[in-house]
């Protein structure tokens, strides 16, 4: 019997329950066909505290820009309800979110059913006495009520389904450190405020058509405090296990292929960069994991591996947390003194790989008689054991060393800036005026703009190194310490290099543009002028266009090479706000 089929079989033999019964779905009174609007969400957000008031809360933890209800569900059997208690008692939390892309939608319908099931004591049995679960059924609420066929037209149902954007065509999951968006502003308080040990985004994939329904990625694992990657390792094999032994055929990497839609070219892993879910909460020493079931799956498949992980997770949770929560304790504790040690902000896999058994169908690659490109065609009728080259070895790509005390931004940034650290819970202090300071500072030797815009930045590329001078730091300047446990994730923010840093995301594109000019005429007496009254200076010219043919034939630069040397020149052209510091300011 193909895989396809048990799984089917096994959701359709869950007990139907009748259409007025609170705890349902619209999703599983459908056999799994269609999925509810978010108004259902609403409802069964306060049914279920109805039902369990002593194991369940319903809350709002933000408004969305359409002005819907951001609702979660706080589930526990412990005795506490609320993030204090959860912290004084020691237990481990965990944050599940659905519909951070809404056509995405199998974690809201399973996230209820699995609720529903522990509840009942059907699964899980006792881990909701170790453990508070926070569940967001749908975290894009105004993209889930642009509703629809075809929303995901490479995904198998169900029948309608809601947006990948929000109203205001954020896509939240690019929107982690960032958080330009009010949905992802409330998800950071919620983050904040109950400080989960794990967090799990619910996804379903594109990509080719393959026998293998989810995957997923765990981080600490590649990254992060070392400890800590154990506690990761640990809980995503658990995870893996649990699902193959459900049936399941889990992947430990996205599959997605190194080149578009060529199976050959094989697969390669890696550690995302921090505007993503699970590539965010290493940089606060806690765990996240991805899961993306297939999109060929069908619905009642999806949904059904989609539970079957939510439970995994909650009973490895349960079984594991307490000690995966005293190692990323004493993460913070490291974090809050990270020395001179270089700091990895991004990762690569290097070049080499093995070869790999994957799970796909036999297909061919045959031009198109529509587009003219070359196009791979599935058989799904026949299952074929491909042998493709894996890229595992993940290293450091970007690597820091902090800075012995901190950051120094300077008052005309100090708002933005702070109210930016703040929403990611990051420690900062408004100093006063700091006169010539010794400071290292940033300046580019290359400042690439993107040439598109990209979720409405424009983002900037940046080379050039730190350099010690002295500088004037005036009244209203923020210090960010380094000694904090969130000293990786403020370093992210910062570090201009960083693939998420402010810088990256062009929030400081500003300092990059040149705003004053010398007109040729003027540069061309300065330029006379500077060389009657330095020989050396003279002599420096003329090799550079004995010795340098491109600037020989450039006018321009000729002369930039005097107004570089005059006292009018912009010497903060290129100089990137945000200082760095060895000395706690007074």
């Amino acid at each position: 019997m193909s895989k396809l089929i048990w799984f089917s079989l096994l959701i359709f033999s869950i007990p139907a329950h009748a259409s007025d019964d609170a705890l349902s779905t619209v999703s599983e009174r459908s056999g799994f066909v269609q999925t509810g609007r978010y108004a259902e969400v609403i409802a069964l957000c306060d049914s279920f505290a109805k039902a369990y008031p002593e194991s369940v809360r319903c809350i709002d933890f933000g408004t969305s820009p359409e002005g819907r209800p951001m609702k979660a569900l706080v589930a526990s059997t412990s005795g506490t309800l609320d993030a204090a208690g959860a912290r004084e008692r020691g237990l481990p939390v965990v944050l599940i979110q659905g519909g951070i892309h809404s056509g995405e939608i199998d974690g809201k319908d399973a996230g209820f059913l699995a609720l529903r099931e522990i509840l009942e004591g059907k699964v899980a049995k006792g881990a909701l006495d170790r453990l508070v679960w926070v569940f967001v059924p749908v975290f894009s609420v105004d993209g889930h009520e642009r509703f629809g066929a075809w929303n995901r037209p490479n995904q198998r149902g169900p029948e309608q389904m809601g947006w990948r954007t929000t109203a205001q065509g954020y896509n939240l999951n690019r929107d982690y450190v960032k958080a330009d968006a009010p949905e992802m502003q409330a998800m950071l308080g919620l983050v904040n405020e109950w400080d989960p040990l794990v967090e799990v985004d619910l996804h379903v994939t594109d990509g080719a058509k393959f026998e293998h329904d989810v995957s997923l990625q765990v981080e600490p694992l590649h990254a992060g405090d070392a400890e800590l990657r154990k506690a990761g390792r640990a809980w995503r094999d658990g995870v893996l296990a649990d699902l193959a032994a459900q049936g399941s055929l889990p992947l430990p990497y996205y599959p997605s292929f190194v080149v578009y839609d060529d199976p050959a070219s094989g697969f390669e892993d890696g550690v995302a960069p921090p505007r993503f879910s699970h590539g965010y909460f290493w940089l606060r020493n806690r765990m996240g994991m991805l899961v993306e079931t297939h999109s060929w799956k069908t619905y009642p498949v999806r949904v059904r591996v989609t539970r079957n992980a939510i439970v995994s997770v909650l009973e490895q949770v349960a079984q594991h947390g307490r000690q995966w929560l005293r190692v990323a304790h004493e993460a913070d504790a490291r974090s809050s003194h990270p020395g001179k040690l270089a700091v990895p902000l991004a990762y690569a896999a290097g070049k080499e790989s093995h070869l790999v058994d994957f799970r796909g169908y036999e297909y061919t690659r045959t031009p198109s008689e529509v587009s003219g490109a070359l196009m791979t065609r599935y058989d799904e009728s026949r299952p074929q054991v491909w042998k493709v080259p894996l890229r595992d070895n993940v290293q450091p790509s970007v690597s820091v060393v902090p800075p012995a005390a901190g950051y120094l931004v300077p008052a005309a940034h100090a708002a933005w800036v702070g109210a930016k650290l703040k929403q990611h819970g990051i420690e900062f202090r408004t100093i006063s005026a700091q006169p010539r300071a010794a400071v290292e500072t940033f300046r580019a030797s290359e400042a690439t703009p993107a040439a598109a815009s990209v979720e409405g930045h424009q983002r900037m590329a940046l080379k050039g190194e730190w350099k010690a001078e002295t500088r004037d730091i005036g009244d209203g300047a923020l210090f960010v310490p380094i000694t904090q446990p969130k000293s990786k994730l403020a370093m992210s923010i910062l570090e201009p290099l960083a693939p998420d840093s402010l810088a990256g995301w062009g929030e400081f594109n500003n300092a990059f543009e040149r705003k004053e000019y010398m007109e040729d005429y003027v540069a061309e007496d300065v330029a006379r002028e500077m060389l009657g009254k330095d020989p050396a200076l003279k002599a420096r010219f003329e090799k550079r266009v004995a010795e340098d043919a491109a600037f020989a034939k450039d006018p321009q630069a000729r002369l930039d090479f005097f107004y570089r040397l005059h006292s009018s020149w912009d010497e903060r052209y290129n100089l990137y706000p945000v200082m760095r510091t060895d000395a706690v300011p007074d």
